[in-house]
């Protein structure tokens, strides 16, 4: 039977709603660990746990690809309704999960120290800060165990997983924040804990779920751990996805350190505005998301017909979705600027580099869109193809050339970046349309 576009909206509706839902309450728990410290006597508890979180959010963030990777093909075993192949990745995902999960623990003492360097606190927030990494490091296995879960449910299109999986840790890790600061007054140590308890009892709410979604008659057999070629193609999909989110990762590095070398008015402006770009990126991901599982289950059924309809559907939501926020952003950007800051110096900066946030959600939608498309397809290979185009090839010497232009200059090489994706991965998207490439095995 042949989906309408109607029938396909709603599928796409069904999961991206939980994913928008989850990917905008992720702030939530940054917010409270704020609150719990700002309160405490001194300044230097919140400034250890805003550096271990962001020293986190990095090292975790390079293995983003164990949810991606795990999506589309997750997506393509669902559409092929192959029992076997879905729970036998499942379970190889989660084994290279707690192997590179154990293996950060084991390095985690120079890892820690490297990026302590590198981000150069004073000598008392550091010290703070390894005392919170060297309990948060605990999380690891945790951590990528719910990424190859959360992938796994969106792939097989259960949204609502991830949702609740997050709303548990988020859930817990605020009680247990309340408890160890404010109770037992352990600071930053005890926020370390609590998120350390959060990121398990997630992670077991999660193997509980995905244990209610396992395929009926799919008994757990040793032939579901596989042989070592299995775990090299998995790794194989995502090494790439590895690269390219590393590229992006530096390219956010290179655009805040540029910005610090502008002074501490313009590195906090620019802060204040890139958190509007992790909104857009939170938004317009679930659009992204659903694409995903739809897409791996149109490559996996080998039906072009279902695929281009998600595309259309994917795309046009997209769309409406990057419209919405650019109106919030033209109408309502100087309200939210004041609300995240009351430094007048810093407001009034923000509000001077204002209309770069304008051009944001259309610049950078297609980069989401393409990146759905191309992970439900597993056409990994491209999506570091193409960032490494655009990070190299077009944001560098963009920004090399309009040095003059200041910070106008930095902004106008972050937008040309987003361009340089949306062109490239679109050039891509219709060639292999073109010449029916996206069935074809990568």
């Amino acid at each position: 039977m042949t989906l309408s576009l109607p029938a396909i909206d709603r599928r796409l509706w069904a999961l991206a709603w939980p994913l928008m839902l989850t990917n905008l309450t992720v702030p939530l728990l940054g917010l409270v660990d704020t609150a719990v410290l700002g309160h405490l006597d001194s300044p230097e508890y919140l400034g250890a746990v805003a550096v271990g979180a962001n020293l986190f959010s990095i090292l975790y963030w390079t293995f983003g690809f164990m949810r991606m990777g795990t999506t589309g093909l997750a997506a393509q075993t669902w559409g092929k309704r192959d029992r076997f192949g879905q729970v036998a990745l499942l379970v190889r995902s989660v084994l290279l999960a707690v192997a590179i999960g154990l293996l950060l623990i084991l390095l985690h003492r120079p890892l820690i120290a490297l990026g302590l360097n590198l981000m150069n606190p004073s000598p008392e927030v550091s010290a703070l800060a390894a005392e919170y990494a060297a309990i948060r490091i605990w999380s690891a296995p945790a951590v990528l165990c719910q990424y190859t879960l959360v992938g796994w449910l969106i792939g097989t299109q259960f949204a609502r997983g991830p949702m609740l999986m997050l709303i548990a840790a988020n859930g817990l890790n605020i009680v247990l924040d309340v408890l160890f600061v404010t109770g037992l007054g352990w600071n930053s140590r005890g926020v370390a804990i609590a998120t350390v308890i959060a990121e398990y009892g997630a992670a077991g709410l999660g193997f509980a779920i995905v244990w209610s979604r396992l395929p009926e008659g799919q008994r757990l057999t040793r032939a579901l751990l596989g042989q070592l070629a299995d775990y090299l193609a998995i790794l194989r999909v995502n090494r790439y996805i590895m690269v390219r989110t590393v590229a992006l990762l530096l390219v956010l590095a290179f655009f805040t350190a540029q910005g610090a070398r502008q002074g501490d008015t313009i590195l906090a402006a620019n802060a204040v505005l890139i958190t509007f770009l992790l909104l857009i990126s939170n938004a317009l991901d679930g659009f992204a998301n659903a694409a995903e599982a739809l897409i791996g289950e149109a490559v996996g059924k080998g039906s072009q017909h279902r695929f281009r309809l998600v595309f259309a559907s994917a795309l046009r939501w997209s769309l409406w979705g990057a419209l919405a926020l650019t109106l919030v952003f033209v109408f309502g950007g100087r309200t939210l600027v004041a609300l995240l800051t009351g430094i007048e110096s810093v407001r009034t900066t923000a509000w001077d580099y204002l209309p770069w946030l304008w051009l944001l959600p259309f610049a950078s939608v297609w980069g989401f869109l393409f990146d759905g498309v191309f992970i439900g397809a597993t056409r990994t290979r491209d999506m570091q193809n193409t960032m490494l185009f655009s990070a190299l090839g077009v944001f560098l010497p963009v920004w090399w050339l309009t040095t003059g232009w200041g910070n106008h200059g930095l902004w106008f090489s972050l937008i040309a970046l987003m361009l340089a994706r949306a062109v490239s991965m679109g050039w891509l998207c219709w060639s292999h349309s073109r010449h029916d490439r996206w069935f074809q095995t990568p």
